[in-house]
């Protein structure tokens, strides 16, 4: 705290004063999304209009005295002799501006809040785009503006000795200008401005956080069910800003390497991606501009790693906790039902009424699990003869195949869809699509339980191999030892074992 009030009470205290404000946005947010927006809008139109202020005033001292300007004219050619001095030099320390770009990166993650046309899908969102579009230039120019008018007024009228550490102007320049042209009050009312505005910038972060971690981890099964809700991941990052807190001690040059490294890595991958979007249109002209745009980010992350090596050892060290959180999240959820709905075609669907019609001496229905090869009749002849001889099936009973085609084995949630079809003019099949092998039988059984009323039972045959190798390719792949997995789903979806479908394993 450099206000001069304030300095004798709350100097050292920046900890318990940062561990505050973290808290009251934290009950912001839990509160509400729109009740945080409210205040973010506040707050920025007071700080924007104090900026405005400051501005203007310095503006006016530059004009009022024009040697400034001349004064700092002798001082760069003198120091730098010619302009590709001072370009070369601008290049340098260029990467030190990089914090500047704070916030502006978090503008796309809010994306899905701005509002669209009443036409908008999820696959052509024009509106949302056009409206986002909007938002960001709208930043840009404001940032953009304020950023060099300030580094100009402030450069002429702040004395270079106040700009070194422990300087008066080190860190809080225009709060220096607005205390030392403007008074002490007006001063103080900047200060709390400046202060409740770097609190809520935190806002644009925790939407951001709010709207992609609940809408991606989960689905992938990197996170818990309760990861969907709003008010639990609140808390969540509320106590790992605390932990940041704690670890940086409250200090901004401490952690501003690692922010810095991280907002780079973000603007610069964007800009790589725009160029990618860009030449796969055949925008040649858009091509060019935008890989220029990668080329100076590439550089200043470069230059920012190497000047502050600790951003990335702290970015590694929170992508290790993030992967290694995620594989226990995956592997604590592999034996959930993990599908969202089940939907059979007509024909799926008149396979299940007619097994269960059949079925009137109460002995259940019965699928084969197959996993599909050349699928002609000597494949499903010998399967079909192998079940009923390992499970003495009579051959009245009557029998349906199951087989279920692996797709992207990541999908840990998604919808079921069954077809039916008959091969070879007398096996009949049921055809899933799933991410993984067992969570689809056991969502099938439980799906045909709950509309027939009926117990089914299912036969597999034993796979060959390791044990832990099988689990491994489930885990990995959603495939491996079908059987036994397929029974922990169940057991796990249903702990009645009255209801519970039957597995038969020969």
């Amino acid at each position: 705290m450099e206000n001069p009030h304030l300095t004798s009470t709350l100097h050292h205290q920046q900890v318990l004063i940062t561990l505050v404000l973290v808290a009251l946005l934290g009950a912001v947010f839990l509160k509400g999304f729109l009740e945080a927006v409210g205040v973010a809008v506040a707050l920025v139109g007071l700080y924007l209009a104090l900026n405005a202020v400051v501005v203007v005033v310095g503006l006016w001292h530059v004009a009022s005295a024009p040697h400034v300007v001349t004064d700092w004219s002798h001082a760069l050619t003198a120091q730098h002799g010619n302009v590709v001095a001072m370009v070369g030099v601008a290049l340098l320390v260029f990467p030190k501006l990089a914090l500047g770009l704070s916030g502006f990166e978090t503008g796309v993650a809010v994306m899905p809040h701005v509002e669209g046309d009443p036409d908008d899908t999820d696959d052509r969102p024009a509106g949302r785009i056009r409206g986002t579009k909007k938002l960001l230039t709208t930043a840009a120019v404001i940032m953009s503006v304020f950023l060099i008018i300030t580094s100009f007024i402030t450069t002429l009228l702040i004395p270079a000795d106040a700009f070194k550490p422990g300087g008066e102007a080190n860190g809080r320049a225009l709060a220096y200008l607005a205390h030392a042209y403007l008074g002490s009050a007006f001063g103080t009312v900047y200060d709390i401005s400046t202060i409740a505005i770097l609190w809520f910038a935190g806002a644009s972060a925790m939407a951001g956080l709010l709207n992609l971690m609940p809408r991606y981890l989960p689905r992938y099964g990197m996170a818990p069910h309760w990861a969907r809700a709003v008010r639990p991941m609140v808390l969540v990052f509320t106590l790992v800003a605390f932990l940041v807190t704690w670890i940086f001690d409250a200090d901004v040059d401490a952690q501003g390497g690692a922010y810095a490294t991280g907002v780079l890595v973000l603007i610069s991958s964007a800009a790589i991606a725009v160029t990618i979007a860009a030449r796969r249109a055949r925008q040649r002209g858009w091509t060019l501009g935008f890989a220029a745009i990668s080329l100076v980010f590439l550089y200043t992350t470069v230059a920012n790693v190497i000047e502050r090596p600790d951003g990335v050892k702290i970015g590694a060290c929170f992508i290790a906790g993030i992967i290694l959180l995620s594989f226990l999240s995956r592997v604590a959820r592999a034996f959930e039902l993990r599908v969202t709905s089940v939907v059979l075609d007509d024909t799926a669907e008149q396979f299940i009424r007619d097994i269960a019609r059949r079925d009137v001496d109460g002995r259940g229905i019965r699928f084969i699990a197959n996993e599909p090869d050349q699928r002609d009749v000597a494949e499903y002849r010998d399967k079909l003869q192998q079940i009923r001889t390992d499970n003495d099936l009579p051959s009245e009973d009557d029998l349906v195949f199951v087989e279920v085609t692996v797709g992207d084995p990541s999908e840990f949630e998604s919808e079921l869809r069954v077809r039916g079809e008959v091969l070879h003019g007398r096996y009949r099949i049921l055809c899933l699509d799933s991410s993984t092998i067992s969570n689809a039988l056991a969502a099938l059984l439980l799906h045909v339980r709950d509309t027939t009323g009926q117990r089914p039972h299912i036969y597999f045959e034993w796979t060959e191999g390791s044990p832990f190798a099988q689990f491994l390719r489930f885990f990995l792949f959603g495939q491996g030892e079908v059987a036994p997995v397929t029974r922990e789903v169940l057991r796990e979806a249903e702990p009645d074992r009255a209801r519970r479908p039957r597995v038969h394993v020969g």
